[in-house]
C-alpha cells in the first residue's frame, strides 16, 4: 500500500470508451476506493457511456467528453473554442494523480494537460501516448485479458490488485423497472427466469447470421427452455428485426426500449446471456451471469467474459483473430452452425453436464 505521504487527494481516471472497456476498468476504481476512501475521484468518459457511471457511489464526479462535437474542432471555431474550455476545466480541477487506461494520444494529451504531477499509463500505449506519462506501467506477460492489464496499473500504484470487483452499483429502482418491463410484455405470467439475447455488435464482422440466431431461439423455445428476451440499443433494431422475421416461434422484444442502466438491470436478472463480443457481454460477466459468447474476429483470451461461468463458441480458423471490421468471406462466422451454439447453451443451463472448465472453444463442424 502507498504511504500517507503519497496518498493522492484528487484522482482522475481516463477511460472514455468503449462500453466493455469501461467495465474492464471498474476493478481499478474499486481498488482506489478501498485504498483511498477520502480521495476525490473523477472519471472522464464519452457522453454515450456516461449513464453507466452517473451517480455512482464510488465516483465523485463524471466528466463527460463530447467526442462528436470536439472532433469537428479543426473545421469549427466554436468547437475549437469549446474544446480548449473543456481542457481548461480539467486543469482547474487540480488533479494530483491521473490514470490513463485508454492509452491513446488524445487521452495521453488530457493527462498532461491536466497539470497533474503524476500521470500513470501503459508502457505499450498506442500512438506514442506513453511519452506523455510520468510513470509507465509494463503489464506482466501473462496479463492477456484487459482486466488483468488494468489491474497491473493498480498494482503499480500500490493498490490491492488481487481482489477484483466490478461495482456496477445497480439501484433497487432500476431492478424494479426491469421487472416491470418483463411483466408488461408477458401479462398474466412471469418472464423470470429468462434467457437474455443481445444480438447486436458494433462491428458487422462480429455478428452471426440473423437467420441462424432465429433458428437457435426457435430450437430453445421448442425444447422448453426459459423464454428468450431480445435486448439491445436502437441501433440494433434492423438486425434484430431480421431475427424476428426469420423466427417460427415468438420472442419477447425489448430492443431499443431500455436505457443503459435498464439494460444492465435486465441482464442482472437473466438466467443466461447469449451474446456476441459486445459491451453487454462484459456487463453480464461483471454481474456474474452465465454467458454463451459467440466470437469471430476478436480474441476471447483478451476480451472474453471475465471471471464468470461461460462458454466461448468460436471457429478455429487460421485468420482468426484478425480484428478486422470488414471481411470478404466472414468464414469465422459463416462456418458456425446452430447445433454448436445450442450445445453450448444446453451445457450452461445444465451445469451437471459441464466439464468443469470455465471456457472452452467448442468444435466446429466443417
Amino acid at each position: 500500500m502507498t504511504s500517507a505521504a503519497t496518498t493522492p487527494q484528487r484522482i482522475l481516471i481516463i477511460k472514455p470508451s468503449s462500453l466493455g472497456d469501461i467495465v474492464h476498468a471498474l476493478p481499478v476504481l474499486a481498488a482506489i476506493r478501498r485504498a483511498w476512501p477520502a480521495a476525490h475521484v473523477a472519471w472522464l468518459v464519452a457522453n454515450a457511456f456516461a449513464p453507466l457511471l452517473d451517480n455512482h457511489p464510488m465516483i465523485d464526479e463524471v466528466i463527460r467528453f463530447d467526442r462528436s462535437r470536439y472532433g469537428r474542432m479543426l473545421r469549427s471555431p466554436t468547437a475549437f473554442a469549446g474544446f480548449w474550455r473543456f481542457v481548461g476545466e480539467i486543469r482547474r480541477r487540480q488533479f494530483d494523480l491521473v490514470i490513463d487506461l485508454q492509452g491513446l494520444v488524445r487521452t495521453g494529451f488530457f493527462s498532461i494537460a491536466s497539470g497533474a504531477s503524476r500521470r500513470v499509463g501503459f508502457r505499450h500505449a498506442r500512438e506514442l501516448a506513453w511519452l506523455l506519462y510520468s510513470q509507465r506501467i509494463r503489464a506482466p506477460r501473462d496479463a492477456r485479458h484487459a482486466v488483468d492489464q488494468n489491474m497491473a496499473v493498480a498494482a503499480a500504484l500500490g493498490l490491492d490488485a488481487a481482489r477484483i470487483e466490478f461495482p456496477l452499483a445497480l439501484r433497487p429502482a432500476e431492478i424494479d423497472r426491469a421487472t416491470e418491463l418483463l411483466r408488461a410484455d408477458s401479462p398474466g405470467k412471469s418472464a423470470i427466469p429468462f434467457i437474455a439475447v443481445v444480438a447486436g455488435a458494433r462491428w458487422v464482422t462480429k455478428q452471426w447470421r440473423p437467420e441462424r440466431i432465429a433458428a437457435l431461439l426457435d430450437r430453445l423455445r421448442e425444447a422448453g427452455f426459459p423464454p428468450c428476451v431480445l435486448l439491445g440499443a436502437p441501433d440494433d433494431r434492423e438486425f434484430t428485426d431480421g431475427i424476428i422475421a426469420a423466427m417460427k416461434t415468438g420472442v419477447m422484444d425489448l430492443v431499443g426500449r431500455t436505457n443503459l442502466r435498464e439494460l444492465t438491470a435486465l441482464l442482472s436478472l437473466a438466467a443466461l446471456v447469449i451474446t456476441h463480443d459486445s459491451g453487454p457481454m462484459h456487463i453480464a460477466a461483471a454481474l456474474g451471469r452465465p454467458v454463451v459468447a459467440i466470437f469471430g474476429p476478436t480474441d476471447p483470451r483478451r476480451c472474453g467474459p471475465y471471471a464468470t461461468p461461460h462458454r466461448i463458441v468460436a471457429t478455429p480458423i487460421e485468420c482468426s483473430p484478425c480484428y478486422r471490421r470488414t471481411c470478404s468471406h466472414h468464414s469465422c462466422m459463416e462456418r458456425l452452425d446452430v447445433e454448436t451454439v445450442e450445445r453450448a447453451v444446453r451445457e450452461m443451463l445444465h451445469p451437471a453436464d459441464q466439464s468443469g472448465a470455465s471456457a472452452i472453444a467448442l468444435p466446429i463442424q466443417q
